[in-house]
C-alpha cells in the first residue's frame, strides 16, 4: 500500500510520487517487516475528533468523508483539505480499531490520476499530509491501514 525510500524514511526527504500499481500489499508487508509498524498510542479515548491542520489553520474540508472499514467495523475516516495554496491529505484511526488492534501504521496522501503526491505515514492515531501543489488538477484523498485496508475519497476539481 505504502512506500518508502531506500534509507527507510518517508516525508520530505523520501520519495515523492509513488504511482499506484506500486501499492501492492507486499509494498506494506515490506513496511511492517521493516520495523516502521510500531505499537500505536493508546492515549486518545474522546468519541469526537476535531482536526485542524497543523501546515494551514485555515484549510477547510471538500468534498465527503470516507470511511475504512474492517470485518465490518468502522476504522478511520479519511478526509481532503485545501488552504493555503495545497491539497492535504487527512487520515484519522478510531479508537475502536485503536483498542483492538496492538500495533498499525497508518498513512495517508493526496492522489493525482493514479499517482500518490505528499505521502505522509504514522504509528498514531492521526496523519496529516505536509500538502501537495495540486489545486489546478483533480484530487482525492487517499488513506489506509498497514496491509488490512484502504479507501479513498470522492474526486475534487
Amino acid at each position: 500500500m505504502w512506500c518508502i525510500d531506500d534509507t527507510g524514511r518517508h516525508g520530505p526527504g523520501a520519495l515523492k510520487e509513488v504511482t499506484m500499481r506500486n501499492l501492492s500489499r507486499r509494498s506494506v508487508r515490506i513496511l511492517a517487516a521493516a520495523g516502521l509498524a510500531v505499537p500505536a498510542t493508546l492515549a486518545f479515548a474522546g468519541p469526537a475528533h476535531a482536526e485542524t491542520n497543523p501546515r494551514c489553520v485555515d484549510s477547510v474540508q471538500i468534498g465527503a468523508t470516507a470511511y475504512v472499514t474492517v470485518g465490518g467495523q468502522t476504522a478511520a475516516s479519511v478526509k481532503q483539505y485545501k488552504g493555503c495554496g495545497k491539497n492535504y491529505a487527512y487520515t484519522y484511526v478510531w479508537q475502536q480499531y485503536r483498542a483492538s488492534h496492538g500495533s498499525y501504521q497508518v498513512c495517508t496522501s493526496i492522489v493525482t490520476g493514479s499517482t500518490l503526491r505528499d505521502l505522509q505515514c504514522s504509528s498514531g492515531p492521526e496523519v496529516w499530509s505536509l500538502g501537495a501543489n495540486t489545486l489546478s488538477v483533480c484530487t482525492r484523498a487517499l488513506g489506509g491501514i498497514s496491509d488490512v485496508a484502504q479507501k479513498e475519497t470522492e474526486v475534487r476539481c
